[in-house]
C-alpha cells in the first residue's frame, strides 16, 4: 500500500500480492498499524499446532506428493469452481474487500497474497482452501454484516491459515484417516479409528485459535476480534449484545455444571473442526491478555529466517506445557476432580 505505516522496526512496507488483563490501544484504521516484518508463522501457531506442523514438515516427501496431487487434481476443480461460480476480489470488484486484504496482507508481511473470492453465502464465515496455490473465500454475508475491522480480522484469520500452510497438512492427515479405514473391519481397528480422527479434530481445533491469533494480531484491534465471535455466535447485529456479558458466558461454559456436563463437552468437541465461538473468544483474550500480543506488537516476534533452526522436540516439550497449563487452570468439574486425585495420592 502507498500509505505509510509505523513497523515493529525500521524496514518499510512491503507490497502486498493480489479487558481485564489491562488495556490495549484499539487502532480505528489499519493506517495506525504496526507492520509486522519478517514475521514468522510461529508468532500466531497455538504451541499444540506448532508441534504437529513442525513435525509434519520433516514429512518431506510426502509433502510433495501430496503438492503434485493437489495441483493435478482437486486443487484446479476447486480454482474452477472459484472462478465460474464466485466473484474474484480485486479493486474493480469489492473494492473495500480488497483494500482491507491488502492491509492484512501488509501487517502480516505476506510476500503473495492468495486469490480471494466473494461467495454467495448469507451466513457469516470464509475458508482457505488448497494445497499448492491456496484460495480464500469469505461469504458475502461477511462482507455485510462485519464493519472495517471486522472484515480486516476475517481475512487475516483466513490468511493465518493460508501461511501456516493448514491445507497442506489438513490434507495429509486426512488422507492418512482414510488409509485407516482399511481396518475399521477389526474391532481393535474401529476404535483406533476413532483415537485418531479425535486427534486430528483436536488438532483442526488448535489450528482454528492459531488463525484467530493471526487475526489479532493483524487487525490489532482485540474488541473488533470479539465481535466477531459474538456475530458467528448470536447473528450480525450486535446493538442488544454486551460484549463483556458474552466473555461471561465461556466462564459459565467451562466452570458450569458437574461431571455429567463435563463429559457431554467432551463429546460434542469430539467431531467439531472448531471449538465454540464463546470458547474462542475467551481464549483469544487469554492470550491477548497474557502479554505476547504486546511483546509482538513491540517487535519482540519470532522471525520467519530462523524457522529453520525449529526444534521438534522443543516444539513438542511446548505443545505438552499448553496442555499441562491448559489442566491445571481450568476451572471444569472434571479436571478440578482430577487435580484433587492427583495431589491426594
Amino acid at each position: 500500500m502507498s500509505d505509510e505505516h509505523p513497523t515493529a522496526d525500521d524496514d518499510t512496507a512491503p507490497e502486498a500480492g493480489g479487558g481485564e488483563g489491562g488495556p490495549v490501544e484499539v487502532r480505528e484504521s489499519s493506517r495506525d498499524a504496526v507492520l509486522l516484518r519478517g514475521i514468522s508463522t510461529r508468532a500466531w501457531e497455538h504451541p499444540a499446532d506448532r508441534g504437529a506442523l513442525v513435525a509434519l514438515r520433516e514429512l518431506r516427501g510426502f509433502d510433495i506428493v501430496m503438492r503434485k496431487l493437489s495441483s493435478v487434481l482437486s486443487e484446479r476443480a476447486l480454482r474452477l469452481s472459484f472462478l465460474g461460480s464466485s466473484i474474484r476480489v480485486d479493486r474493480h470488484q469489492y473494492a473495500r474487500v480488497h483494500e482491507a486484504y491488502l492491509s492484512v496482507g501488509a501487517v502480516l508481511d505476506a510476500a503473495e497474497l492468495p486469490d480471494l473470492y466473494v461467495t454467495r453465502n448469507p451466513d457469516l464465515g470464509g475458508m482457505c482452501v488448497g494445497i499448492d496455490k491456496p484460495i480464500i473465500a469469505i461469504n458475502s454475508g461477511s462482507v455485510e454484516l462485519l464493519d472495517d475491522a471486522e472484515l480486516r480480522f476475517l481475512l487475516a484469520h483466513e490468511l493465518g491459515h493460508a501461511l501456516s500452510g493448514h491445507g497442506l497438512y489438513r490434507t495429509m492427515l486426512m488422507v492418512l484417516l482414510r488409509l485407516t479405514t482399511s481396518v475399521a473391519w477389526i474391532p481393535v481397528g474401529v476404535v483406533g479409528l476413532r483415537v485418531i480422527t479425535a486427534a486430528l479434530y483436536e488438532w483442526s481445533r488448535k489450528s482454528e485459535l492459531s488463525a484467530d491469533r493471526a487475526g489479532a494480531l493483524a487487525v490489532q484491534d482485540p474488541a473488533a476480534a470479539v465481535r466477531v465471535m459474538a456475530k458467528l455466535a448470536g447473528g450480525g447485529d450486535l446493538r442488544d449484545v454486551d460484549t463483556a456479558a458474552f466473555l461471561e458466558q465461556a466462564k459459565e461454559f467451562e466452570t458450569g455444571g458437574d461431571l455429567r456436563d463435563s463429559f457431554l463437552k467432551l463429546m460434542l468437541l469430539e467431531q467439531r473442526s472448531h471449538d465454540f465461538a464463546v470458547a474462542r473468544a475467551a481464549t483469544l483474550k487469554t492470550w491477548i491478555d497474557d502479554g505476547e500480543y504486546r511483546e509482538y506488537l513491540s517487535g519482540g516476534y519470532p522471525r520467519r529466517d530462523a524457522d529453520g533452526d525449529a526444534s521438534i522436540s522443543a516444539e513438542a516439550k511446548a505443545a505438552a506445557k499448553s496442555y499441562k497449563d491448559l489442566f491445571e487452570t481450568s476451572g471444569d468439574p472434571l479436571a478440578k476432580l482430577l487435580r484433587r486425585f492427583r495431589d491426594g495420592l
